[in-house]
């Protein structure tokens, strides 16, 4: 089941641009623990620069990625091609594997991603077409 929206994921040019309005304007604190600021969290799979704010008291997140320069990833290519804005939403739920199985039965097209040892999944994504042209992700359900 799913217990919560655990961030919302954006695509941005720089981390200047998107904490100008994230910090500056709305408020949003960084996730010090989480975000390396200034030079962020490196993914080296996507090629991105992950950065978390905290919305109130970070129960949810807003994540922005900036695809790091010359980067080829998906996430680069969505930045070409839509520009800077929403990218992904993430909901936490108490069992990753179970929901995603559910997801498929419903019709959902999942994202191959390696798993664990064990063959469950530790996230999972969904693609955007046939679920409302939305990058879907799941995790699994922490206390913050």
């Amino acid at each position: 089941m799913l217990s919560r929206i655990d961030h919302v994921g954006v695509v941005a040019y720089s981390i200047e641009e998107a904490n100008a309005i994230l910090g500056d304007a709305l408020g949003l604190v960084i996730d010090q623990p989480r975000s390396k600021w200034p030079e962020g969290s490196y993914f080296a799979p996507e090629q991105t620069y992950n950065f978390f704010f905290n919305v109130g008291e970070g129960e949810t997140q807003v994540e922005v990625l900036v695809p790091a320069p010359g980067a080829t990833s998906g996430t680069a290519r969505f930045l070409e091609k839509r520009g800077p804005g929403l990218h992904h939403i993430c909901y936490a739920c108490t069992d990753v594997h179970v929901e995603a199985d559910r997801l498929v039965a419903a019709g959902l097209s999942e994202i191959t991603l390696p798993r664990a040892a064990d063959g469950r999944r530790t996230v999972a994504f969904f693609r955007p077409q046939g679920n409302a042209g939305i990058l879907t992700e799941l995790v699994p359900l922490r206390d913050r």
